[in-house]
């Protein structure tokens, strides 16, 4: 049996969660949260970095969200190729570094800002920021094909990451309407099924996002 360190309410851990939903792969859900007392400390006696999801398979420890979904496809496959060989495949893997570092990564200083004890925040961090989260989804808006996914009409590691990173980042800076391709994306991947099962096992936990969580998701 696989165990997934991992809470319910975190961008990374939904996109471990969305292929692991997808293939049916059974799994023993270990929730880092504090109402599991003792889980985050097993989780730091395997990997001393403290860092969720993390994925344990027979004794083997894998940390990192698309090394975890690579280990998935080659160790657990399911009927899904989250990562495609080829031009493809080398696309999907860009697309899946853009969306963890350029759209997921540019919105959380906002978020940790929001977090720390007045005073003792990061205006400038955050500010910048918000710079490059409009960068990037102007780019997005520019170059996401006409199909219906990031990197065609096959749901990939790319729309993995695209989901909690899209969902998560409109909440801080709006995508808009002047971002339509953008917007319709983010539409089609919220009404995905697997999607929406890790948006819905994260409700509970609104109330720790520091900024509001807002109601038209």
């Amino acid at each position: 049996m696989l165990s997934l360190y991992a809470h319910p309410f975190s961008s990374y851990c939904w996109k471990v969660l969305i292929p692991l939903y997808a293939d049916g792969t059974p799994f023993d859900y270990q929730n880092v949260d504090p109402a599991f007392p003792g889980v985050m400390d097993a989780l730091n006696r395997l990997w001393p970095i403290g860092k969720f999801p993390l994925l344990v398979d027979d004794g083997e420890v894998i940390a990192e969200t698309t090394s975890i979904i690579e280990h998935l496809q080659a160790c657990h496959p399911g009927p899904n190729r989250w990562i495609p060989v080829g031009a493809e495949g080398r696309r999907v893997r860009f697309l899946d570094r853009f969306f963890d570092q350029y759209v997921m990564n540019a919105a959380q200083p906002s978020v940790t800002h929001a977090m720390r004890p007045e005073g003792r925040g990061d205006a400038y961090g955050a500010e910048q920021g918000i710079k490059l989260l409009r960068t990037a989804y102007d780019w997005l808006d520019a170059n996401l094909p006409d199909s219906l996914w990031a990197a065609g009409d096959t749901f990939t590691l790319a729309d993995c990451a695209a989901a909690p990173s899209l969902f998560y980042a409109d909440w801080v800076e709006a995508i808009g309407p002047s971002r339509p391709r953008l917007a319709s994306y983010r539409a089609r991947l919220l009404a995905h099924p697997e999607i929406a099962r890790v948006v819905d096992e994260a409700r509970p936990y609104r109330a720790y996002f520091p900024l509001g969580a807002p109601d038209r998701d």
